[in-house]
């Protein structure tokens, strides 16, 4: 695996170049809504990390001494079970923040899906921080209730739907969480494999496959790469995702 690194910038340096006012993810980010004085605060907190593919930010069973806000890529979150099958829970991008809500140890693992950068946070100092700054604490109280949505959402997603509901979920759904890349009206880029796509949906590879193979026999979508489509009949698909097609 991978090693982590930190980019070799220092606190103050990074205030010279105003950092966090000049990041992309900040007006989609728990920081978006603090003062500039807080905004100062936090980024003298920050270490900045440039991640590759594959490259770990959290290991589950690692001890949790660090909070992270990722500000550009995008990022897989997962478990594995006792049987060696990964099942991942979410995937991140820019603007969202993990590691908040646990224990003394990580309960998941969470892997750059592509090249993508993150903030890295001693969890000690940053809960100082929340207590000091009323802002902030309303903006992560926020980011709780939409991720217990999106869990809610999630459990009827594997729980209810069939495999063609799922897949047409995940593609609507998907541009919703990534927006900071800049992308045309109906263009859904695909930064994950269709593996994790399908651990994601609780599907094999080759139900995603034949799914996504069926979406464009029948004009749904375009695939323009591996990593990018069009859909070209949204509200076809949107039918499909909730089980009117």
């Amino acid at each position: 695996m991978l090693e982590l690194k930190a980019l070799p910038v220092g606190c103050a340096d990074r205030r010279r170049s105003n950092a966090c006012a000049g990041c992309g993810a900040r007006p989609f980010s728990v920081c978006g809504n603090i003062d500039d004085a807080d905004l100062g605060r936090l980024d003298a907190l920050a270490e900045h990390l440039v991640l590759q593919p594959g490259e770990a930010l959290i290991r589950e069973g690692d001890p949790a001494r660090h909070v992270f806000n990722v500000t550009s890529g995008s990022v897989r979150v997962y478990k594995l079970l006792s049987d060696g099958r990964r099942q991942i829970t979410g995937f991140l991008f820019a603007g969202d923040f993990l590691g908040l809500a646990t224990g003394e140890t990580y309960v998941f693992s969470a892997e750059a899906i592509e090249p993508a950068t993150a903030c890295r946070f001693r969890k000690s100092d940053y809960r100082t921080l929340i207590r000091e700054t009323p802002a902030l604490e309303a903006a992560l109280l926020d980011r709780a209730n939409h991720e217990l949505a999106a869990a809610q959402n999630q459990m009827m997603l594997l729980g209810r739907k069939t495999s063609l509901e799922r897949v047409a979920t995940f593609l609507l759904d998907l541009p919703d969480h990534d927006p900071v890349r800049a992308t045309v009206a109906g263009h859904v880029h695909l930064p994950m494999t269709r593996l994790e796509i399908a651990d994601y949906l609780g599907l094999t590879i080759e139900t995603v496959s034949r799914v996504l193979t069926r979406l464009k026999t029948s004009g749904v979508i375009r695939l323009l790469s591996l990593t990018e489509l069009r859909i070209e009949q949204p509200a076809v698909l949107k039918a499909m995702a909730e089980g009117e097609a």
